[in-house]
């Protein structure tokens, strides 16, 4: 283990995201407890907030990025990230705080990740290929194959997004495998694919704040159960013209 809790230390103010029931939970703490620990939750619960406060913590830019580099310092922390105490092992802290051409930690965040790869690719440390001539998903893939191996914490924001199921099953694998070179994931995701990986902890973000449940209690694993089954029992509420849009399976 890298990272084995996260707290937000004396009262938070009444503004975003504090308000947000997830980061509310912080003041309380949250303890991680696996190499692999998800972040599920409806949009807005607080998934991606939380992610890049932990990456502020590590000295990457909220954008998304590696520790250690000129890339990860760009922009102020985010209010989150200001305050989040996260509560590093010893080796965690030498990966992420350690000699700067040592430091192992990374954040995959889906929506920068091209926007990144304009200013690192071909550079030392990072990877050779030009990503605008793979497909999105080819690309996604050069990233985490040469950025998230070995011991070091790894920060993903819904990597699965541009991913088919084939492909979230191969993350599945390397995520497993980093795991047990002794490192560390932290994701944000939507996936039931990603959450179903063996023995990983699963957070779920929601009004009441975050739990840890399993992950066939997970919502989003009972909603896509209940879709494969029956599509038209959330369909009608999307596609017909008296619909009021409150998806609730039936």
């Amino acid at each position: 283990m890298l990272l084995s809790r996260l707290r937000v230390p004396g009262r938070v103010p009444d503004e975003w995201p504090f308000t947000l029931p997830a980061v509310r939970h912080l003041t309380r703490g949250v303890r991680l407890t696996a190499p692999v620990v998800f972040l599920v939750g409806e949009n807005g619960s607080g998934k991606s907030t939380i992610v890049e406060a932990i990456a502020d913590v590590c000295g990457i830019s909220s954008g998304g990025g590696k520790a250690g580099t000129r890339y990860s310092s760009t922009g102020p922390a985010t209010p989150l990230g200001e305050v989040l105490d996260a509560e590093l092992t010893t080796t965690g802290r030498r990966l992420v705080h350690g000699p700067r051409l040592k430091r192992r930690a990374f954040f995959f965040r889906a929506e920068t990740l091209f926007n990144l790869g304009q200013n690192v690719s071909g550079r030392y440390g990072f990877w050779e290929e030009d990503l605008t001539e793979q497909s999105h998903g080819e690309g996604f893939f050069t990233v985490l194959d040469r950025m998230v191996a070995g011991p070091g914490l790894y920060l993903m924001d819904e990597p699965e997004a541009a991913l088919s199921f084939g492909s979230c099953l191969r993350l599945v694998g390397l995520m497993d495998r980093v795991a047990a070179e002794g490192g560390q994931i932290v994701c944000a995701t939507h996936s039931p694919i990603l959450a179903s990986l063996p023995g990983a902890q699963i957070l779920e973000l929601d009004d009441n704040g975050i739990h840890t449940i399993q992950w066939e209690k997970l919502q989003v694993v009972d909603h896509w159960r209940r879709y494969l089954a029956k599509p038209d029992f959330y369909l009608r509420h999307v596609l017909s013209h008296d619909g009021d849009g409150d998806i609730d399976g039936g």
